[in-house]
C-alpha cells in the first residue's frame, strides 16, 4: 500500500496494492464501519461535507448509519462534531477527524487508524477499498454576474432544470450548486452512474446559468 500526505500533513489518501485511490470518503466508510463494530462510534453517525461522493451516503443507510452533512470544509465539519458530540467526520480531500484521538485532521494518526484496521482485518486495502462504490462526479463552473451568484435560487428556469435531471437520477444521482465564495463562479457538481452523461448535463446546465445569471 501507498500513504501520501499534503503539505502540511492534515489530509492524508492511500492507494492500494493495485495503485488504486482511496480518498477521505472510503477511509471514513472504512472507519464508521470498524468504529461501530467495536461500539465506538458516537451516535451511529458519520459528519461529512456536501461533497461526499453520494456512494458514502448509500454505504451509511445500508449500515444504518447516520450521515450529517455541512459546508465545505473541515472548521464546519469539526462546528458540527462538537456540537452534537460525534467522534468521526471528515472531507473527500482525506482531511479526517478522529475527535477521540485530535480535535483536527492528522494525517498520520489517519493513517495509523488504516493500517491498523488492514491487521485486524487481516486483508489487502484492494478488498477494504470494496466497502462503498464511488460514484462518478463532475465540476463545473459557472462564470456568473457576482451580484447575482444566488439568484439562481429563485429563478424558475434553473430550478426546474435541476429538478429534471433529479428526478431522471432519482437515487443514482444528484445535482449540487453552490456559489463560490471568492470569485465570481457557480459550481455544478453532478453525480450519476455515467460519466459521460453527467458531464453532458453538467455542461447544459452551466450554459443556462451563464445565461441567466450575467
Amino acid at each position: 500500500m501507498g500513504i501520501s500526505y499534503d503539505g502540511d500533513g492534515d489530509r492524508c489518501h492511500a492507494v492500494d496494492e493495485n495503485g488504486e485511490l482511496l480518498d477521505g470518503d472510503i477511509l471514513l466508510a472504512i472507519f464508521s464501519k470498524y468504529l461501530k463494530a467495536q461500539g465506538k462510534l458516537k451516535k451511529d453517525t458519520v459528519v461529512a461535507t456536501v461533497m461526499s461522493n453520494l456512494g458514502l451516503n448509500k454505504f451509511g443507510k445500508a449500515q444504518g448509519l447516520i450521515l450529517k452533512q455541512t459546508k465545505v470544509g473541515d472548521r464546519y465539519v469539526l462546528e458540527e462534531m462538537l456540537k452534537n458530540d460525534y467522534n468521526l467526520g471528515g472531507e473527500q480531500s482525506g482531511h479526517i477527524i478522529l475527535l477521540d484521538h485530535n480535535p483536527t485532521g492528522d494525517g498520520i494518526l489517519t493513517s495509523i487508524m488504516l493500517i491498523q484496521i488492514l491487521l485486524k482485518n487481516k486483508t489487502e486495502l484492494s478488498k477494504l477499498k470494496q466497502i462503498m462504490k464511488i460514484y462518478p462526479q463532475v465540476l463545473i463552473n459557472a462564470k456568473v454576474n457576482n451580484d447575482k451568484k444566488e439568484s439562481y435560487k429563485q429563478d424558475e428556469e434553473i430550478q426546474e432544470a435541476i429538478s429534471k435531471i433529479e428526478e431522471e437520477f432519482r437515487d443514482n444521482g444528484r445535482v449540487l450548486i453552490r456559489p463560490s465564495g471568492t470569485e465570481s463562479l457557480v459550481r455544478v457538481m453532478i453525480e450519476g452512474e455515467n460519466q459521460d452523461y453527467i458531464t453532458q448535463k453538467a455542461k447544459i446546465l452551466v450554459e443556462l446559468i451563464e445565461k441567466k445569471l450575467q
